[in-house]
């Protein structure tokens, strides 16, 4: 973990990347991937619950191993989390 990047998170999203990680213990967590980034690596999106919100975390695999870009409570994450929810839930009866 790069803790300057850290910093800079908590400073300009309120998150940490400590916090940021248990977006992806989200049963219910989304993952998709981010078209519009870095031509060098793919990058991706997880959208999951911690403490009361959605939180959208950026990041890419790297040597096996996730590497967090940026995290943030995002009303844009928040609905592709609800939106593929109810889509999995309508699926599921």
């Amino acid at each position: 973990m790069d803790p300057a990047k850290d910093r800079a998170n908590v400073v300009k999203h309120g998150v940490d990347f400590a916090t940021a990680r248990l977006a992806f213990l989200d049963e219910h967590r989304v993952i998709a991937e981010d078209t519009a980034h870095s031509a060098r690596e793919k990058r991706y999106f997880c959208f999951g619950k911690v403490g009361g919100g959605i939180l959208t975390v950026r990041f890419t695999y790297r040597s096996g191993r996730i590497r967090i870009f940026g995290a943030g409570y995002w009303r844009k994450g928040k609905q592709i989390y609800d939106r593929e929810n109810q889509v999995h839930r309508r699926a599921d009866r």
